[in-house]
């Protein structure tokens, strides 16, 4: 097996909690697009992949994985690319500020990215929120020493799922791809870590993903972030 060196986490759901954070954006995004008008702010929601029985957005939904142009492409179909690009900046300023200040981390968190950072890992933050948006929330965490590089979907010419944010870590810390590790909660994350020969899909169900949409693509499943310092350890004396 391979020496994993280097980890990249997915944002939300796997290191904040998704829902605690999100939902309160999501609905002032919504109510921003629709100008107030609460009914189309709920077909706008549920567009993009809001359940409004279990109160939770779906596995891989839009609002759960893609960018804010993927919201804007979705909400606002028929507009001119100068328009979209208006509308993009305006829901970047609202998940940029809005997002990192409501954010929550999920529990043990913190914790546990200290324990990681004490055992020389790199680690990174692989995100399809703006990176700006990145960069604060792990500000308001207080974690961002910890971290060698946020990566939002602005930072690369391709978003996750295509490699280009393996490959920008491995060319900042030197690492081989194979010794990195991708940790993320929904299929696109793992599919970015296979897309970029990651060494590990780690898949977490602290977020929109369940055991079921991850099985098929993830070399494991945890139910948190909080489990990896001891499956990381068991691996190598497994290795040894």
């Amino acid at each position: 097996m391979e020496d994993i060196r280097g980890i990249l986490f997915d944002k939300d759901g796997t290191l904040v909690d998704f829902n605690a954070t999100w939902l309160g954006v999501a609905d002032f995004m919504a109510m921003d697009a629709s100008e107030g008008d609460r009914w189309k702010a709920d077909r706008l929601l549920a567009a993009a992949g809001f359940d409004f029985t279990a109160k939770r957005f779906k596995p891989d939904s839009i609002f759960a994985s893609g960018t804010n142009l993927d919201v804007v492409e979705l909400w606002f179909p028929r507009l001119s690319v100068e328009d979209q690009m208006l509308a993009v900046a305006r829901f970047n300023e609202i998940t940029s500020v809005q997002g990192s200040k409501m954010a929550v981390a999920l529990p043990g968190i913190v914790d546990t990215l200290s324990v990681l950072h004490r055992k020389s890992y790199r680690l990174g933050v692989a995100t399809n929120d703006s990176t700006s948006g990145a960069e604060k929330t792990l500000a308001t965490l207080g974690v961002s020493q910890l971290f060698d590089a946020a990566y939002g979907y602005d930072a690369v010419a391709n978003p996750k799922p295509a490699p280009d944010t393996i490959l920008a870590f491995s060319d900042l810390t030197g690492l081989k791809p194979a010794a990195i590790a991708m940790v993320g909660d929904n299929r696109h994350d793992l599919e970015m870590a296979r897309a970029g020969g990651c060494g590990l899909a780690i898949g977490v169900l602290s977020g929109t993903g369940t055991r079921e949409s991850l099985a098929e693509i993830a070399d494991v499943i945890l139910d948190s972030v909080a489990d990896l310092p001891d499956f990381l350890s068991a691996r190598v004396k497994e290795a040894s």
